[in-house]
Parts: structure tokens; sequence; C-alpha cells
């Protein structure tokens, strides 16, 4: 799958604005964090099991819904830069590959208009709480209302990475008409300046996790936590779930990568909530070590956008169909037949002096 990725990125990259690839394509700071997330991943070592029966090999799971793959697309913003049809095209792409599916909060299609491509099937909705929470809360509740059946709440940007390249202010390449489709109606008639009310706020707590609970009755899955204490607290605050993540390396520039953080978070709250990641997994290897370390899924972002804009809602599922059937022959070379017989047994760290390049 690395060679196809490296093809979807080439494609899109040649087919995409130069402006919007570099919205895609770039980090925080120095990129030290976007840089390293696919290489640490390559730390970790197999140590599979062998005579054991593997004729069979599903990779169905069920976490906060049922899924045929445990490998999705994270949300990601405004789809429409890549693709004309924008998340609509995503989320039809997951759902013809069976894989999970997170709308973005910045999606350039009304969510209504992305459930209907899901139809029956389970679909979860990102949630940034922003300066003026009437708008957040709003977007909760008109996804619960379409059916979504969880909520994930990213908790690590309290504000946008510090982008030397576009300093510190708002470096979206598309204008305020696409990039509001999804919160204009919530938004005053006579407002001058509409970011300041949609950016994200530095005022949030813990305290907000049950309280969007509360408010639409969904779960609630915290994404960003990269730290054991962290995810216990988001637990004991009432989050269904934690989702380990870098943010892509878009937020602190140097943060440790998820493929170290995963165990750590899985330690202190692996028998108690539900655990997922993302972070530079680019092949079915990745996730079956991330499995294998306690994560019940995973997802991928750029390569799901790299997919949409060199294919389309076909690119989108063959490149999903094609992550989950190359996890399961690893899985039956590792001797596992479902994904409930990956554990940490299963992988082990090569030593820090190992370049992993």
């Amino acid at each position: 799958m690395r060679e196809t990725l490296h093809e979807l990125e080439g494609t899109a990259r040649e087919r995409l604005d130069p402006d919007v690839w570099h919205y895609i394509a770039r980090g925080a700071g120095d990129d030290q964090s976007a840089r390293e997330a696919e290489p640490a991943w390559n730390l970790w070592r197999l140590r599979p099991r062998v005579l054991r029966d593997v004729s069979s090999v599903h990779t169905s799971c069920a976490v906060f819904g049922d899924w045929e793959s445990p490998i999705g697309v994270a949300p990601t913003a405004y789809h429409r830069l890549v693709h004309p049809e924008g998340e609509a095209a995503t989320a039809r792409g997951a759902a013809a590959s069976g894989a999970p599916f997170v709308l973005s909060s910045r999606s350039t299609v009304p969510l209504e208009q992305v459930a209907e491509q899901l139809g029956a099937r389970p679909w979860w909705f990102q949630v940034y709480l922003m300066r003026e929470r009437g708008v957040s809360d709003a977007l909760a509740l008109r996804a619960a209302a379409a059916g979504a059946t969880a909520l994930v709440l990213t908790g690590d940007t309290p504000y946008l990475g510090y982008r030397p390249t576009a300093g510190r202010a708002r470096p979206v390449p598309l204008d305020d008409e696409l990039a509001l489709i999804g919160v204009r109606q919530h938004l005053p008639t006579d407002v001058q300046d509409p970011w300041s009310l949609i950016d994200q706020t530095p005022r949030q707590t813990l305290a907000d996790i049950e309280r969007l609970a509360d408010l639409t009755g969904l779960p609630v899955i915290v994404k960003g936590v990269l730290r054991g204490d962290d995810a216990l607290a988001c637990v004991q605050a009432g989050a269904a779930g934690v989702w380990v993540s870098s943010h892509g390396g878009r937020q602190l520039d140097g943060a440790v990568p998820t493929a170290y953080a995963l165990a750590e978070v899985v330690d202190a709250v692996g028998d108690r909530t539900t655990v997922l990641a993302d972070g530079g997994v680019r092949c079915g290897r990745d996730a079956l070590v991330a499995q294998a370390l306690g994560a019940s899924a995973v997802f991928v972002g750029r390569p799901a956008v790299w997919a949409l804009a060199a294919g389309g809602a076909e690119g989108v599922a063959q490149l999903l169909t094609g992550l989950r059937e190359e996890l399961g022959h690893l899985m039956g070379l590792a001797g596992a037949t479902g994904l409930e017989q990956l554990d940490p047994s299963l992988v082990t760290r090569v030593p820090l002096r190992f370049d992993p390049r």
C-alpha cells in the first residue's frame, strides 16, 4: 500500500492548486511532528505466531457502530478544495468500503447532505469548540438529528498551531462562502467577521465532554490525547473513548508521535474505554501494530484526501479497501484470524538508536 499511497500523493499534488497542496501537506513549526509520524511506526517489530489455522480471517469491528474494517477516515477540513463533491464523495467512498467515517465541523458540504450518502451506515461528527459556543452546539445537535452515532471532540486545538509560512493568520485557501457553508445559518445576519465567532476557543475544559454528551445524547470521544494521565482525566470526565493523535503534526510541533504515545494511553485507560488512533498510518502493517498495541480502530487523514483528489468517491473506496485487505493478509501471516487476537505480545520495540529511515 505504501507504493499506492505514494502514487496517490503524486497525482494529488499534480492536480491541485499549489496553495491547496501546501495547505494539506504542511505541518506546524519546523514540520518535525509531521515528518516523524510515519517513520515512528517503523520502530515496532512483529512477533508472529505459527501453526495457526488462518484459513478464514476477518477484519470486522464494533466501535460505536459496526464496520467491515477498523481503518477509517479521520476528520479533515474543506474537501471541496480537492474535489467538486467534497465530503459527500468521501463519505460515499467510506461507506462503499465498510470503513468508519468522521465528518469535520469544517465541512464544505452541509452535514445533512453528507449523511444522505451514508444511508443507514453509522458515522461520527467531529466537534471544534468555537468562540461562539452556540455554533458548536447547533452543529452537534444537527449531527445527532442527522444520524451521527458519536461525537469526536478535538481537544488539542485551542487555537491553530504556529505555521511560520502563514504566520498566525487563518491559512485557508478558499473564500468565506465555501468555508462557511456548514455554519452560515447559525451566524448573526449582520456579522462582519464570522471567523471571530467560529475560530476555536481557548476557553475549553474537561467539563465540555459531559456537556456535549448531555446536549446531544451521543457518546463523546476526545481526540488529540497523547498522555496517559490526560486520557484518564478525559474518561473520568465522561469521555466514551479517547483518540491518540498529534493532529497530523499541524498543532504543537515536536509533540510525541502517536506510535510512541499509544501504548501509554492504552496502559492508562485501555481496560476502561475505547482507544482510537491516527498519525502516520500508511499501510496495513502500521494498522496491525496499532491494533496490537490496543487501538480498536485507526484512521487516515491526508491519504484519504489524496485519494479523493485523485479518484473521487471511487478513489477513496479503493484506498480504504486496499488498506483493509492488506491488514487482513498480514493478520493471517501473524497468526491471527480476528482483531480480538491482536495483543501487545505481537509487537516489540527495536532500540532507539535504530534509524527508522
